[in-house]
């Protein structure tokens, strides 16, 4: 309860600017929830997927691959798919490739989507506590000039004390903001390096069965 009443003391001393602060950090903190999830999901589903599709791949059911990149979401079934695709119109390994780096790039932006704003809003609650504390500052001088001589001095001194109220508020909402960009950033790495992988593999393997399939007519 102690801690609840600090808070809310500390809320009420920072003045006006607090509260698009405290807009600012809920909006960023909506975003981070809603990206993490995301990409939870889009993680997940694209382990299942390629668990699904590498049997396909091995047996060379080229067509239920097909059938299951239309029918799935996960981003990788689109990849491969793709470069499947390809396959049918030219067998040379540098067109598969660039087929399924296509499709990378047309997933690529849904993974990052809205994860940038959150290094903006960090920087907007930044500058909002700043502008918040100058503007307190200058409020407080003002005050100060028209004040009595002997209550100068602690007059100004608990006027700053507010103003800094609102540089902190902007700082505590900037730093969780700047850590969840982070986490964001490197959780989408890690699912296009994965994609990536899962692409480069499955292209080991079309191309292996082509070289196989070759050599085979070649002996007959």
């Amino acid at each position: 309860m102690e801690f609840y009443n600090i808070v809310v003391r500390f809320f009420q001393e920072g003045g006006p600017f607090m509260f698009p602060i405290a807009i600012v950090l809920s909006i960023g903190l909506a975003i981070a929830l809603e990206r993490y999830l995301f990409l939870v999901v889009a993680r997940s589903t694209n382990k299942k997927a390629f668990r699904q599709i590498e049997p396909m791949l091995n047996k060379a059911n080229y067509d239920g691959i097909l059938q299951f990149g239309k029918s799935n979401s996960a981003p990788i079934s689109r990849i491969i798919g793709a470069g499947i695709n390809r396959l049918s119109q030219s067998q040379r390994r540098e067109d598969i490739e660039y087929a399924m780096e296509e499709g990378l790039m047309e997933t690529t932006p849904r993974l990052e989507k809205r994860t940038g704003y959150l290094a903006t809003l960090a920087n907007i609650s930044t500058l909002l506590g700043l502008l918040g504390t100058i503007i307190g500052l200058i409020a407080a001088f003002s005050a100060v000039a028209t004040a009595d001589p002997s209550e100068k001095a602690s007059l100004l001194s608990q006027s700053i004390s507010v103003a800094m109220n609102t540089t902190a508020f902007g700082l505590i909402a900037a730093i969780p903001l700047l850590a969840c960009h982070s986490i964001l950033q490197t959780k989408t790495t890690e699912i296009v390096d994965s994609m990536e992988m899962a692409g480069v593999k499955c292209l080991n393997i079309l191309i292996g069965r082509q070289v196989v399939n070759t050599k085979s007519r070649a002996t007959d």
